[in-house]
């Protein structure tokens, strides 16, 4: 902390991973205190001292915590005196599920959303958001933990697209989807065992579900889903970058809904 005690100012990275970084107890302490949008902590659990007091000030603000060695914090800052805690700024404000479906109402269309299980490359993340932003989507919905979130990575990956398309952060995926199901969006998975995208009708409330890099899906979010979808695959390799299938399956929804205007 600086001498007119303020949180002390963000430590950049590498260009690759240019973070806002809040190091040590007192800045981590005031920051949360002040409501500053913070993303992640990452904590040395055998630290001791304040830092329960701290965890105990995250937990009340809803903030994601995650446990970090010393030699992974002092790598994240640089070798600075981290006292075994860092947090990482957002680079925007999260929204509510509720925000998305009323920027879907305001523009009079169907609710399109996009649902990411687990995408934990930022890279990833970021041209999802950015084709999201093209598309027309009105937001998408990732879980708090197990993901990528909006770093600066992720803002640099979208190409702007993350300053203008809603994210909401939310605790449990599957409560979400629950409740996007209860009024009126029908949710649509992508896996290989589904059915050709271009066969099902996708011109209603949509809620897109794009699965985790090499994994998918997990189980209980597939099935929640109400349709399956796949792309047909004519090659060797059976599958695609998550944010490239992700691509051409928002845009068969911007395919099929144009038809229908027309």
């Amino acid at each position: 902390m600086d001498k007119n005690n303020r949180p002390r100012r963000p430590v950049q990275q590498d260009d690759e991973r240019d973070e806002q970084l809040i190091i040590g107890r007192n800045p981590v302490t005031e920051a949360i205190k002040s409501g500053m949008n913070i993303d992640a902590i990452y904590v040395d659990p055998d630290a001791g001292g304040s830092i329960g007091h701290i965890l105990s000030l995250a937990k009340q603000q809803g903030i994601v915590v995650k446990n970090a060695d010393d030699r992974k914090l002092s790598k994240m800052c640089r070798g600075a005196s981290h006292q075994g805690i860092i947090a990482v700024g957002a680079c925007a404000e999260y929204v509510s599920v509720d925000d998305i479906l009323k920027a879907a109402e305001d523009k009079n269309e169907e609710p399109f959303i996009i649902i990411c299980d687990e995408i934990e490359d930022p890279h990833n993340l970021g041209a999802i958001i950015r084709t999201a932003e093209t598309a027309g989507a009105h937001g998408v919905i990732i879980p708090k933990r197990r993901s990528a979130s909006l770093n600066y990575t992720v803002f640099k990956t979208s190409a702007g697209a993350a300053s203008y398309v809603p994210v909401a952060r939310v605790s449990n995926l599957a409560s979400a989807i629950d409740d996007l199901k209860k009024r009126g969006v029908w949710i649509y998975g992508t896996d290989g065992a589904g059915e050709d995208y271009a066969s099902v009708s996708l011109t209603g409330p949509v809620g897109l579900v794009i699965g985790s890099e090499g994994f998918g899906m997990g189980r209980l979010i597939k099935d929640k889903c109400d349709h399956l979808l796949r792309l047909p695959m004519a090659g060797r390799i059976t599958s695609l970058n998550a944010s490239v299938a992700a691509g051409i399956f928002m845009y068969e929804i911007v395919r099929q809904r144009r038809s229908c205007i027309k």
